[in-house]
């Protein structure tokens, strides 16, 4: 079978995507993150919290609350219908950690969960990190000329 013709076939194959109903979902369920986070931020400046504190508390509470959720196996059934609504940055991000670790919590705690709970997540960290640093010494270079 030539490659045109595998393609070919998988296209046929492949049920297609109801793309207006997943940017629909994506974006109420993205939105409905946000506007959560930004009611928790809203609350703890209620408090004697300073700006950064509560900036702060929404992150951890944001991230606590994705790994519970995760844990008990209601943020999978929520991304299905959510789609990419969900990645919104922390929440993803703690997800991608939280996953694996259960997934791989059978092989122990050092070769399984401490092992593997970086997999997916590591990647974005080096590369984001490897990216931060490049645009910084881009920006650097263009402020000293």
């Amino acid at each position: 079978m030539r490659n045109y013709q595998y393609s070919k076939l998988v296209s046929e194959i492949t049920p297609k995507s109801p793309l207006k109903k997943d940017l629909i979902n994506a974006f109420i369920f993205g939105g409905g993150i946000s506007c959560f986070a930004q009611s928790l931020w809203t609350l703890y400046l209620m408090t004697p919290m300073t700006v950064t504190e509560a900036k702060t508390a929404v992150s951890v509470t944001l991230i606590v609350i994705t790994a519970i959720l995760t844990t008990v196996g209601v943020f999978d059934k929520i991304g299905k219908i959510a789609g990419a609504g969900t990645f919104v940055p922390i929440t993803g991000f703690a997800n991608s950690i939280v996953s694996p670790a259960l997934e791989f919590k059978a092989e122990g705690h050092i070769l399984g969960t401490g092992a593997k709970m970086f997999n997916l997540a590591g990647p974005v960290i080096v590369y984001g990190c490897g990216a931060a640093t490049l645009y910084g010494f881009i920006y650097w270079v263009i402020e000293k000329i």
